[in-house]
């Protein structure tokens, strides 16, 4: 076994291997970019070698950097995490020529997977299922518009050497395909180098799905059940679970002897995923397509974990260090239910625009039985633009799915980042949707469903009174605290019986009758409801029990109102006196500023570009300025016709949320 390893990473994979390793008791190594200096990472190794800048080109991404730290450290082996060096065969050869062990698959494994066109070919003559289409070079246009007509509509368009959602066209007709044909090509050449692109049939309620694979350098190879990815947005995964609602076990069993037979004709071991297309409409069990091979640990590899008992990083390691498998296909077994979601570091009320800065507040709710959280950042650490804008990932764990996904509801609801944008509330929103619930998944799934956007997850009225309730109760501790002080004129003051809740757009009245055990709450003279919980000033979260609803939620003041969030939205709250709200009937409202006279910034970020100057005249939709962020790059354009007036930043400028960088006449 190795004595030491290095783990070429950073964020939450790289914590995540070194919890392993420190398990095994293997020493680490974790190395880092400038940006990264003081990351958890860092600090949780035994050892921390400095790459270079922040940008990943000249730090993750430079494969000498890597081994020469394992030269100075005296690491054995390398694990790759994910991203970044871990699917690229260049990086596992000079390894194994520095003599250097890579904690994965064989070279050869890896480019055969790699090259998606080559990969489908190897998968049919292994007898894989494949997607019905054409994997040769298509020379031109013409070519792609009859190779279409052939396959029929409607067909998917993808460079060769695509990944991340990139590369992809969807064709519906002739048009689509002479209109995006060249486009792909494109982007294939410059997001990856390669042109080539293939085209296959589109699977029509595509829902996608994974096999886990792992096998030893002694020929055995094993699958470990699927996963379900379905839930996506922009092709990225943003919530997976194990199993999947869809398959049966005699799917299950024929996807995993497909999946062991690819990785049985490339050589493969270590772990790696099978990705799978699987057709919605096709009740058969027989609808399933390759669709390509990760030849590393994936993102969601905790919910396998979960649902088999295994742990995959130990496994990768001591396969590397040569080792056989302990356990047969046999002894694999899916015991219960697993949820992951991914927090991510973007505003779902914006248009999921990435957001960047300082983690303020950072309180993951905390490990217990079926709750999990993988995580590489810390409270006060920051969220750089350099990187992926993951910052951490919820699993949890259940004997059933419906038990697994209503953990993951209480622990969001219990999850406080404050300081940038993030979308625990969509994620929340995503968990309670009837249509989740049913399973009743595509790879469409959030674009059919929030066709405008996200804009909060909506309330049904048990929500609204529980939280009138709660409110009251938080109207009630601060009228205490404020009596309680000193030294007060005309003695105490007794706060109100009755209190006025403004609450989704409606008032309620709310009071209460004390008794030993606690409280009962009316709302608006309805039904007492059993109030089990306190709110002490100042504090962050309030826990409740109102009859047999145990509600968590995070408590905000907003000038002279009360942000309630819970159950994936946020709800602005006044708590008054009766006599007072009467009043207040006769406050003017204040008009918000008229912000259309700006261009304002939406989110952190580097403004690479400028397209107007002072004076110049612009129509709407005209592009403006570019803002890059989270390796993305962000056209803002004129929301009416106008004329400059001034200029307030220039391309180079690193920009805040809200910035003002243009303001017009």
């Amino acid at each position: 076994m190795f004595r030491k390893i290095l783990i070429a990473n950073r964020g939450e994979i790289a914590c995540r291997v070194i919890r392993t390793a420190r398990k095994m008791g293997i020493a680490t190594v974790a190395v880092y970019s400038d940006a990264d200096a003081r990351a958890p990472h860092v600090l949780m190794a035994d050892e921390r070698v400095r790459l270079g800048p922040p940008p990943a080109s000249e730090s993750y991404l430079n494969a000498e950097l890597i081994i020469d730290a394992c030269r100075a450290t005296g690491a054995e082996a390398v694990h790759p995490g994910y991203g970044f060096l871990s699917e690229r065969e260049s990086f596992a050869r000079a390894l194994a020529e520095a003599g250097i062990a890579f904690i994965g698959p064989p070279p050869e494994a890896i480019a055969a997977m790699g090259d998606k066109i080559q990969s489908k070919k190897l998968a049919k003559e292994a007898g894989v299922n494949v997607v019905p289409g054409y994997l040769g070079e298509i020379a031109d246009t013409d070519e792609a518009v009859r190779i279409a007509g052939e396959i029929g509509y409607p067909v998917m368009m993808k460079a060769s050497a695509g990944g991340g959602g990139k590369g992809m066209r969807l064709a519906w007709s002739e048009q689509d395909v002479r209109e995006g044909f060249e486009a792909t090509r494109r982007e294939g050449l410059a997001s990856f180098g390669d042109d080539r692109v293939f085209i296959e049939k589109f699977i029509e309620q595509p829902r996608h799905i994974e096999i886990q694979v792992l096998g030893d350098q002694h020929g055995n190879i094993l699958y470990l059940g699927e996963r379900e990815c379905s839930v996506q947005r922009r092709h990225q995964k943003v919530v997976e679970e194990a199993p999947s609602p869809f398959v049966t076990p005699e799917m299950r069993k024929a996807m995993g002897e497909q999946a062991v037979a690819l990785a049985r004709a490339v050589g493969y071991y270590s772990a790696g995923t099978v990705e799978l297309i699987v057709s919605g409409a096709d009740k058969t069990g027989q609808g399933f397509y390759f669709l390509e091979m990760n030849t590393r640990l994936q993102v969601e590899h905790p919910v396998t974990e979960q649902v088999t008992g295994l742990d995959l990083v130990e496994q990768m390691i001591r396969i590397a260090a040569g080792e056989r498998l302990g356990f047969g296909q046999s002894a694999v077994a899916m015991l219960g239910w697993s949820v992951e979601t991914r927090i991510y570091a973007e505003d779902p009320y914006r248009g999921f625009l990435p957001s960047t800065g300082r983690l303020v507040r950072y309180r993951p709710p905390a490990e217990k039985s079926g709750v999990r959280v993988d995580d590489g950042v810390a409270e006060g650490g920051e969220v750089s633009m350099f990187y992926d804008p993951m910052i951490a990932k919820l699993i949890t764990s259940g004997a059933t799915r419906e038990e697994a996904i209503d953990r993951q509801i209480e622990a969001l609801d219990g999850f406080r980042i404050e300081g940038i944008g993030h979308n625990v509330d969509f994620l929340s929103a995503l968990m309670q949707h009837p249509r989740f619930r049913a399973g009743e998944l595509t790879t469409g799934f959030i674009a059919e469903e929030y066709p405008e956007g996200f804009r909060g997850a909506p309330a049904d009225e048990s929500l609204i009174e529980d939280l009138a309730l709660m409110a009251g109760m938080i109207g009630n501790a601060m009228d205490l605290q404020a009596g309680s002080v000193s030294d007060t004129l005309n003695g105490s003051v007794t706060p109100p019986e009755e209190r006025v809740v403004r609450l989704a757009g409606a008032e309620h009245a709310v009071r209460f009758d004390r008794f030993d055990g606690g409280l009962i709450g009316y709302v608006d003279g309805g039904t007492g409801r059993e109030v089990i919980g306190e709110w002490q000033p100042g504090s962050a979260l309030f826990t409740a029990r109102i009859d047999d609803r145990k509600r968590i939620v995070q408590v905000a003041r907003k000038g002279r109102q009360w942000r309630l969030t819970t159950r994936g939205a946020s709800h602005l709250v006044d708590v008054l006196p009766r006599h007072v709200a009467l009043l207040s009937r006769h406050m003017i409202e204040k008009v918000p500023p008229d912000l259309s006279r700006f261009l304002i910034c939406p989110m952190p970020g580097l403004l690479t570009r400028l397209d107007v100057g002072a004076g110049d005249k612009v129509e709407a939709g005209q592009p403006l300025a570019v803002v890059e962020a989270m390796k993305m790059e962000n056209i803002l354009r004129a929301e009416k016709a106008g004329v400059v007036k001034a200029v307030n930043a220039k391309p180079g400028d690193s920009l805040a949320v809200d910035a003002v960088i243009l303001e017009f006449e």
